[in-house]
């Protein structure tokens, strides 16, 4: 038995722990859990637990029901956030079939078999988040805010200070880092900044961002949403993705000397997200929702740019710390924080691996702000704005092999099918601005 295995093992029984969930996602992200004892620990280490996945969304059909979880066991912690709670910890899961090949219907699989596409080709992905998202007073179809605040507003503006301290300490109790946290544009919007990590690790660090931060809010009797665009007259929600492969220990973005200390592995990996952008934007931005955000006006990327300092751009360039060339990353700025991230983090990496390894050319950098041109003036330059609907991104994704060879068969099916039913019940819908602007004249 491993050793890290026998620790969990060890702190179960010195910590009187009663129950271990298992958890993984589906399709979409939700997560999913079962609970079990102590004692099939063991057996779920050497053997896995088995449980129906045909009421999974994005799993195995009626007749291929049985799954197998087999608990990662470097991801084991202890659950904070309830004092009644106390003696239940989690472990992520990874997927298998009874024959124990990997389900290719786990998203946390489909991440792995990506990352170690980028192993191979000597690199190691790492992300840094920054997370928005709203509280609000309950979970009602008219959100009510909670305060007034702006950007980087302090107390009486921001009276949510106390949540997000409360799901910073949760967070550290899992062994998440976070770099910082700020009330965001938006009134009753927030913001949390993870620190960057291996992809993996992120990817389950953000599943656990979006529970802690939902179960402290359930905590102070207020709800918390990871919705694109909940308010329509203010900015949605993002979640900016801050990138970077290294070779061992060295930024492999980084090139001293080089124009704006890019490397060629860094021209290629934003150009591969550039040229692939629209194909990966379904899986990046997987809601009916997520285009109300993507839309001129607000602080969210429309046409598929680069830049170092221009938050219009699709893919911006932070300036590196002076001195710190480790901090050199980019930051790829349309997903919001209801995708998948396995999925996300995957196509993401292999449009960009696609560029290092086909040597795409990198376009000229538009630094002025995009929304003050035209769409004839960005057209006539080559400039291609993002999907606009769920409907067109999927059009896009349909027709990419990559996105395709990124999901594998089975989850790029089972993705388009659900996003598809989602767009047809959205089409059949007559929303509320239909009923005001048309009934009384039409």
């Amino acid at each position: 038995m491993a050793k890290q295995q026998e620790y969990v093992l060890r702190t179960v029984e010195e910590r009187g722990i009663r129950f271990i969930r298992l958890w993984f996602t589906d399709v979409l992200g939700y997560l999913k859990s079962f609970a079990i004892t102590p004692v099939e620990l063991e057996t779920a280490f050497a053997e896995g637990m088995q449980f129906d996945g045909s009421a999974i969304d994005g799993f195995s059909r009626v007749q291929e029901a049985d799954m197998l979880a087999h608990p990662d066991a470097t991801t084991f912690q202890i659950l904070p956030w309830r004092d009644d709670h106390a003696g239940v910890a989690r472990m992520f899961c990874d997927l298998t079939t009874p024959d124990g090949e990997p389900f290719e219907g786990d998203p946390r699989s489909v991440l792995k078999r990506n990352l170690k596409r980028a192993s191979d080709l000597g690199y190691s992905f790492h992300v840094g988040p920054e997370v928005e998202y709203f509280y609000f007073a309950d979970s009602g179809p008219d959100p009510k805010t909670l305060d007034r605040g702006g950007y980087f507003d302090l107390t009486p503006l921001d009276v949510a200070q106390e949540y997000r301290r409360r799901t910073i300490m949760a967070l550290e109790s899992f062994g998440i880092p976070v770099e910082a946290s700020h009330h965001e544009v938006a009134p009753s919007q927030h913001e949390i900044d993870l620190r960057y990590t291996d992809a993996l690790s992120m990817a389950d660090a953000l599943m656990t961002t979006r529970l802690a931060i939902k179960e402290v809010a359930l905590e102070h009797g207020i709800y918390a949403t990871f919705m694109p665009k909940p308010l329509q007259e203010f900015d949605g929600s993002g979640l900016h993705l801050n990138l970077s492969l290294f070779e061992g220990d060295r930024n492999a973005f980084h090139e001293s000397g080089a124009e704006y200390g890019l490397s060629k592995a860094a021209r290629g990996f934003i150009a591969g997200l550039l040229r692939h952008g629209q194909e990966i934007t379904a899986v990046t931005n997987q809601w009916v929702n997520s285009y109300k955000r993507l839309v001129t006006g607000f602080d969210a990327p429309v046409w598929i740019t680069w830049a170092r300092n221009n938050q219009s751009a699709l893919v911006r360039i932070p300036t590196p710390k002076k001195g710190k060339p480790t901090s050199t990353r980019v930051e790829y700025r349309s997903p919001d924080p209801a995708c998948n991230p396995y999925l996300a983090f995957s196509v993401i990496l292999a449009a960009g691996l696609a560029g290092i390894e086909n040597g795409y050319d990198l376009p000229p950098e538009v630094a002025s702000d995009v929304s003050a041109l035209t769409a004839d003036e960005l057209t006539a330059n080559g400039v291609e704005r993002i999907p606009e609907t769920l409907a067109g991104a999927l059009d896009v994704m349909e027709r990419s092999e990559l996105v395709a060879e990124a999901l594998g068969e089975h989850l790029f099916e089972w993705f388009l099918r659900n996003k598809r039913a989602e767009w047809d019940r959205y089409q059949r819908h007559v929303s509320k601005f239909e009923l005001e602007e048309y009934l009384p004249i039409l």
